[in-house]
């Protein structure tokens, strides 16, 4: 029964409205919302954010965000020729200090970000310039590079939430932030005590499939590596073990989800480096696939992932720089993988969306 006043033609056109703006382009959506006050509260509903989030999941949506010391720009991603497009400079809509913004994690259009000269974190959507700043007086919301680790997520009743893992003179303290209530709460955290130790690197954590994965790596030849998960509904915690690479060299693995798959790109190597990429089945790495021969890498280069192409092509970057490109012989995957750093820039790759840091 329709409720008084509304007819079935007003239905009929908010039905309509509805799937057609759900499928335009987050800035279109923004400017949209000053047509008339019933266009403003439909644009404005978690409904609308939410379904207009998982229809702009897609390439063509993809951005490019370089900041360096005085700017910051955004580049569309051109697919054909696997380069940037014109950049757009977008002003940071808080006060920060030069070479001062530091990435640690995006979803879904959010980043969250560190202020480096504070250690504040903040939430941040650089296409409808909204932030939230996290930290609070009693000593949350705050991040220490090298101790610390973040993975921004959401849970399965739609809430935005930031895990923060800290390490503080041997005590390992785990934190969630949760978007919908604006607070910080402590869970429980049983680990081993040596991934306390600051020998071991942790990295930020990638979601994937209603889990956080983080990869913690021993910081000399021959290590542990493994790879911890946190399951976001339960907000449990259990180990898994990397992949079997050789650990006769430096181990470096990367993860990326790839249609909500789990993959990591595994880096071993002393002189030399070789590049599998590994699919996580279970609780168990399948290889998909050695990388074909290449120009040797050096130890002293070393190299960061960057990121996959529509038509297939990997791009390994040295961090002086050089840009080295393997053409793979599997079907392309329609992802780009959110590296931290380009060409001396830091950076991110992020997906245009109307998402809110804060309620």
């Amino acid at each position: 029964m329709l409720n008084e006043g509304i007819t079935m033609a007003d239905l009929l056109v908010h039905t309509i409205v509805f799937e057609i703006l759900t499928r335009v382009p987050a800035k279109d959506v923004g400017r949209s919302k000053s047509v008339c006050k019933q266009w403003y509260a439909l644009l404005s509903t978690q409904d609308f954010v939410r379904i207009h989030c998982s229809r702009s999941l897609v390439s063509s949506n993809q951005r490019v965000l370089l900041i360096d010391d005085l700017t910051c720009s955004v580049h569309p991603i051109i697919f054909q020729s696997n380069d940037y497009g014109p950049s757009s400079i977008v002003t940071f809509p808080f006060h920060h200090h030069n070479n001062d913004v530091s990435i640690l994690s995006h979803l879904n259009g959010l980043l969250c970000i560190c202020l480096n000269h504070t250690y504040e974190l903040l939430l941040w959507n650089p296409t409808t310039t909204a932030f939230k700043h996290l930290s609070t007086p009693d000593s949350h919301g705050f991040y220490i590079n090298n101790l610390d680790a973040i993975g921004l997520y959401v849970d399965a009743d739609d809430d935005y939430k930031v895990l923060n893992i800290k390490r503080r003179s041997g005590v390992l303290g785990v934190y969630v932030y949760s978007r919908e209530v604006d607070s910080w709460r402590s869970i429980p955290f049983i680990t081993r005590q040596e991934y306390l130790s600051p020998h071991f690197n942790w990295s930020a954590g990638t979601f994937c499939g209603g889990t956080l994965y983080f990869t913690v790596c021993e910081c000399w030849v021959g290590g542990t590596n493994v790879v911890i998960c946190f399951d976001v509904n339960s907000e449990q915690f259990k180990e898994i073990s990397f992949p079997p690479v050789p650990s006769t060299g430096m181990v470096q693995g990367v993860l990326v989800n790839v249609k909500n798959e789990l993959h990591m790109f595994a880096s071993t190597g002393m002189f030399e480096m070789t590049i599998d990429l590994w699919t996580l089945q279970g609780d168990y790495w399948i290889k998909v696939l050695s990388c074909p021969p290449i120009p040797p890498i050096s130890l002293s280069l070393w190299c960061d992932i960057t990121h996959y192409v529509t038509n297939g092509n990997w791009f390994v970057m040295t961090k002086l720089g050089k840009l080295f490109t393997i053409e793979m012989d599997m079907k392309p995957f329609e992802c780009f993988y959110p590296v931290t750093w380009f060409r001396g820039f830091k950076g991110a790759v992020f997906v245009e969306t109307i998402v809110s840091p804060s309620i």
